[in-house]
């Protein structure tokens, strides 16, 4: 397969707004530095039964700035339930995730890890990894699937070995970190402060660590899913 950087049409699929800039931010910003093109899944968004008329509104202003500030060539809202999608049959998960696959035609996929604590990113992990199985991936050209870390949720699931997060693909992503952070930022509603998981000095520690691993400044980690040659 051609390196991370390499001209290629991207997917990144988000349960919640946010978790594409947590696990992928810096790599996203690498794609599309190389002329890729990019696009993006968010599956939830906050239901008028839970929250006010202005934090949806504030919530859907943010996702259409943070497309922008990837540029992101085109992006879908399935507005799913929030912390609900376990309610939700796996069979139409499956239908509505295959149905923006269908269309988007990616040669890379970058998804939530299976083993995250939110019940939701569990959900579309299974739902996603069910409508890619290896013959539809090559049918739809989709080459390679990796799933990212997300902040608050990989490094909050239990202690149980099938839950653990094992990298084993690595990017680069130096010269896009400060971008990265400046993004994240665009999500007042997630904000964090900075010693909590979503805050400016735990992301950059993240990114530091897996840097470390492979002897750069910053880095971003992956667990390879599947992969057709």
């Amino acid at each position: 397969m051609p390196p991370l950087s390499e001209k290629n049409r991207v997917l990144v699929i988000s349960v919640h707004p946010d978790d594409e800039t947590l696990g992928c931010g810096g790599t996203l910003l690498k794609h599309r530095a190389a002329s890729a093109e990019l696009r993006w899944l968010v599956v939830t968004a906050p239901s008028p039964a839970e929250y006010a008329s202005e934090f949806i509104a504030t919530a859907a202003t943010q996702v259409e700035q943070v497309a922008r500030a990837f540029d992101i060539q085109q992006y879908w809202r399935l507005n799913l339930p929030s912390a609900h999608l376990d309610t939700i049959p796996q069979l139409e998960l499956m239908r509505q995730v295959r149905a923006v696959i269908e269309q988007a035609r990616p040669e890379i996929v970058y998804l939530v890890h299976a083993g995250d604590v939110h019940t939701d990113h569990h959900a579309i992990f299974t739902a996603t990894l069910g409508a890619l199985k290896p013959f539809h991936m090559a049918k739809w050209g989709v080459r390679r699937i990796l799933s990212y870390e997300t902040l608050s949720s990989t490094e909050a699931a239990p202690p149980q070995i099938t839950r653990a997060f094992t990298p084993n693909v690595f990017t680069d992503i130096s010269p896009y970190m400060e971008r990265k952070i400046e993004i994240m930022r665009v999500y007042e509603t997630e904000a964090q402060p900075a010693l909590h998981p979503r805050g400016d000095s735990a992301i950059r520690a993240l990114a530091r660590f897996r840097g470390a691993t492979i002897g750069v400044e910053y880095a971003e980690a992956f667990m390879l899913l599947r992969e057709l040659n």
